[in-house]
């Protein structure tokens, strides 16, 4: 049996890799507070528990463990012929990304791959259907080089485009700027772009702390070691999907520059 303690959530373990010698100076209590705040017990008991599942059948223990329901419109715009990349709004940060890759790899067989943070390859049961991304690390170099694999795979290509979850901004929820690397590699490989909006939110409490260290110059993403907490916070619910209908590679065309039409994407499935 192979020994996967490299997967499970290892506060301690993170704390020497990101500050070395340093570490043993963070305080106890604060080292425990992150340990309750990331649910590192609970959430280690369930990884233990379906370490045996990879992919699309991990999926599935994660919605069942996260007690997740879908309400999906727009099933029939689903393409059953083509490559396909598939761009939503980021609501949450952890229901929205688990259902998308349940709910498109049952549909596709499990021929489908996230772009994510490579902090996600941690998850052994959802490493296979990843390509992951670290623009600032070692990994860097082969940023490129990943991306480009992905998508001339054979498989479907799942993304959220603002990179982060929504922000409160003037009063609404809503993602940051798309990126434009979904416009451009999907006309390089003559991929469909559908787009989907997912339906959530996180709480008051991870908005305003997200505002806050902006305001205060924070570079480091705090808000995001909450997200594990959000998460939990938001079971036991049914989560709207709606499914736009396919917009063919050719529609990007020199009418607008990339970025353009990422925004002019990001609107579209705000207004479904």
């Amino acid at each position: 049996m192979s020994d996967n303690s490299y997967f499970l959530i290892d506060i301690d373990r993170i704390l020497k890799q990101k500050a070395g010698g340093k570490a043993r100076f963070i305080p106890r209590f604060l080292v425990s507070y992150l340990k309750r705040i990331v649910h590192q017990e609970e959430l280690n008991g369930f990884l233990r528990r379906v370490s045996d599942k990879k992919g699309v059948d991990f999926l599935e223990e994660c919605m069942t463990f996260l007690d997740a329901r879908l309400d999906v419109r727009g099933l029939e715009n689903l393409p059953s012929e083509g490559l396909c990349t598939f761009v939503s709004n980021h609501p949450l940060g952890g229901q929205d990304g688990v259902s998308l890759g349940y709910l498109l790899g049952k549909h596709y067989g499990g021929k489908v791959k996230y772009l994510v943070n490579d902090l996600l390859m941690n998850l052994s049961g959802l490493a296979p259907l990843c390509i992951p991304i670290n623009k600032t690390g070692a990994q860097s170099r082969d940023f490129p080089r990943m991306v480009e694999a992905g998508f001339r795979s054979d498989n479907h290509i799942i993304m959220f485009p603002a990179g982060l979850c929504s922000r409160r901004q003037h009063g609404v929820i809503k993602d940051l700027p798309w990126k434009k690397t979904f416009i451009t590699k999907s006309v390089e490989t003559h991929r469909w772009v559908v787009p989907i909006h997912f339906e959530g939110r996180n709480s008051d409490f991870f908005y305003n702390l997200a505002n806050l260290c902006k305001r205060l110059g924070i570079k480091f993403n705090i808000a995001m070691l909450y997200l594990a907490d959000e998460m939990l916070k938001n079971r036991h619910k049914t989560f709207r999907v709606t499914i736009g209908q396919p917009l063919p590679w050719e529609m990007f065309d020199r009418s607008k520059t990339p970025a353009e039409w990422a925004d002019y994407v990001r609107e579209l499935v705000y207004a479904m």
